[in-house]
């Protein structure tokens, strides 16, 4: 089994706050979901997106699938990705989150590479962000257990695994603004994020 030939996209969700399903965000005319696809093609040999609305995803040569548990929030989206994932380690991102630093993946991939650990999560002071991290396809069980026990919270979850967290401080030398985290959650997001890539893209 390869150890890091798999990335998740979470393209699950309400996107209540978005007002529209943020799996069909565009950024520069360009679906960000293709975007995402096309950095990820860079480091990862198989892709899976995990949606609700598998009809839209008909002519992508990537796997698609769909939750398993229904109704659990993100869990329910990295249990199935891990299932379906081929590789021991996966990584796994969010649909709405445009900015993917692949040298930060390299980076985090030569962390643990020597590892035999749950996951590989990055701190923000107290805080963790648990998108843009590796998960080991062997907490399938554990999620299932946490799922079905009535518990959607992916940090309760960590709390009982092996996890490797790389500090803020080390992160922050890849990501100083800590773009490489930022989630398109509403209209606001997206439109100030929209005016900064376009402001950048005409320099």
């Amino acid at each position: 089994m390869e150890k890091f030939g798999t990335a998740i996209i979470l393209a699950g969700g309400k996107s209540s706050r978005m007002g529209f399903d943020k799996q069909f965000i565009e950024i520069h005319e360009k679906r960000l979901m293709d975007i995402l696809i096309h950095e990820l093609e860079k480091e990862f040999d198989e892709i899976i997106i995990v949606t609700n609305k598998l009809q839209c995803y008909l002519d992508v040569t990537h796997k698609v699938a769909k939750d398993i548990l229904k109704e659990k929030g993100p869990l329910g989206g990295i249990h199935v990705g891990l299932k379906e994932a081929s590789s021991k380690y996966s990584f796994v991102v969010a649909c709405d989150m445009p900015n993917i630093n692949i040298e930060y993946v390299k980076y985090m991939k030569k962390q643990i590479e020597n590892m035999n650990i749950d996951g590989c999560v990055t701190k923000c002071g107290n805080w963790i962000e648990p998108f843009s991290s590796f998960y080991s396809k062997d907490i399938v069980n554990n999620i299932e257990k946490h799922l079905l026990s009535n518990k959607r919270s992916i940090y309760s979850l960590l709390e009982k695994l092996n996890i490797f967290y790389i500090e803020e401080k080390e992160a922050r030398k890849f990501s100083p603004n800590w773009d490489m985290f930022l989630n398109l959650n509403t209209k606001e997001d997206l439109s100030l994020y929209l005016e900064n890539y376009f402001n950048n893209w005409s320099r």
